[in-house]
């Protein structure tokens, strides 16, 4: 026991008598040993977060049989018709990466190119079946069945995508492209990217939404190797990114691209169609939000960041400023077009809020049958009077027009300025008045003031 003690005091003695060199490379072990052991004990932590959230969202594999039952009825439809076309299924589930409880299932009708009138013709074909007609370049068609909603598109059977006559048309080009280039680890992690992008609210390529697509998802899983793999290179991701899978413009897309093409922060490159920016409809909004959201969950892994939450309102009742709770119902147009309806609206009542110098610390809002929005603006007095500038002494005809308009006018550093009472004092009242505004009642059904 004393030999052991002696060795530690001798250690000691010579550790204090070293030099300031051998002292600094001890601490630099010590400390390298230290993250090694949190970054592995992280590694796993953050592991185990991603197979419980997979075991949650992954679904089993009955809506693959359902869908099959569907196709089988369609393509016997298809030869009693006589009609050179074939049913398949299509978007996340022929890709295998769809999401427990996603009951909406894409299936393309893949037509010779000999057809001209698809929609016509697929209306005949789906004639025995219920249906909802979706008016859009080409008109698709929406079918309820054992709890499942089935898009039946018709599109033009290519083998490339320069044959395309439609957008649609590549559809299955990219469920091809994505089979090939992917694994089960790829796909059940294209699932995980999907999730994490619901439940941050940046997900969807509608243009109420402005978000990541699946496709787009897609693309970057593949293009990094993994969940984890995109999250860390997104903190990496300049003002302007560009990804291109096949570096089919040598570095140089910026430039060779039509600028109308590259006006979103993340240029993706199709895979299948070079010349188009398969991440074009993203905003600069949702793109800082998931990179936000990507170093948040780094530095701080939990099951929360995966957890798709309601639009609660407590936040907005509680608040000890002011709040402004609205319910809107939206026109009857297809989804996106009536989501974007109502977007505009509410853009239209932030703007006047700001115009009449109302301070919005937060907005939220959820699109559905009945959409919801609150306003949070900071409770504060705001003065009686408000200020307008006018023009420069000089422009004489200009003055005398302003000075015409007003009554209370000031002078001050060669400009005229006036004093006007201050319409709005009180947040909802403002808002109560632009909900009557035609440019409103234009666009949206039904919007109530609830708070």
């Amino acid at each position: 026991m004393f030999n052991k003690f002696l060795i530690l005091t001798t250690t000691i003695k010579n550790f204090t008598r070293a030099s300031s060199f051998v002292k600094h490379f001890y601490f630099f072990i010590m400390f390298a040993n230290t993250n090694i052991l949190y970054h592995i004990k992280h590694t796993q932590c953050m592991d185990e977060i991603l197979r419980k959230v997979l075991k949650r969202i992954k679904p089993d594999n009955s809506v693959q049989k359902k869908a099959g039952l569907f196709l089988k009825e369609l393509n016997l439809r298809i030869k009693k018709l006589g009609i050179s076309a074939e049913a398949v299924v299509g978007g996340s589930v022929a890709k295998g990466t769809h999401l427990k409880g996603d009951f909406d299932v894409d299936v393309f009708v893949r037509f010779s190119p000999k057809y001209k009138n698809l929609s016509e013709i697929l209306e005949e074909i789906l004639k025995p079946y219920k249906k909802d007609v979706v008016h859009g370049s080409r008109d698709y068609f929406q079918i309820k069945k054992e709890g499942m909603l089935f898009e039946v598109v018709p599109v033009l059977k290519i083998s490339k995508a320069s044959e395309a006559k439609n957008v649609t048309d590549m559809s299955p080009l990219h469920v091809e492209w994505v089979l090939r280039n992917s694994n089960q680890k790829i796909r059940d992690d294209i699932r995980l990217a999907k999730q994490f992008c619901k439940a941050q609210k940046v997900y969807g390529a509608e243009s109420y939404v402005k978000g990541f697509s699946g496709h787009v998802l897609d693309i970057l899983i593949i293009y990094y190797g993994g969940f984890l793999e995109l999250l860390k290179n997104s903190l990496g991701w300049k003002q302007r990114e560009v990804i291109d899978f096949y570096n089919h413009f040598n570095g140089k897309a910026l430039y060779m691209l039509n600028s109308a093409k590259i006006s979103s922060p993340l240029v993706i490159i199709d895979p299948i169609m070079p010349e188009r920016n398969a991440a074009a409809a993203l905003s600069r909004e949702k793109y800082d939000a998931f990179r936000k959201a990507a170093e948040s969950f780094l530095m701080k892994p939990s099951e929360e960041f995966f957890r798709i939450k309601k639009l609660d309102l407590k936040e907005a009742k509680a608040t000890k400023d002011f709040a402004i709770i609205l319910s809107i119902t939206p026109k009857d147009d297809k989804g996106d077009v009536a989501g974007a309806k109502v977007m505009k609206a509410l853009e239209h009542i932030k703007r006047s809020l700001r115009k009449n110098d109302f301070k919005i610390l937060k907005f939220e809002w959820e699109f559905g049958k009945t959409a919801k929005a609150y306003f949070i603006i900071k409770k504060e007095n705001l003065p009686e009077f408000i200020i307008r500038q006018g023009p420069p002494l000089h422009k004489k005809k200009d003055v005398k027009k302003f000075k015409g308009k007003h009554k209370r006018i000031f002078y001050k550093k060669n400009r005229v300025y006036a004093k006007l009472k201050r319409k709005y004092k009180n947040p909802a009242q403002l808002v109560r008045d632009i909900i009557k505004d035609d440019y409103i009642k234009e666009r949206v059904k039904k919007i109530k003031c609830l708070r």
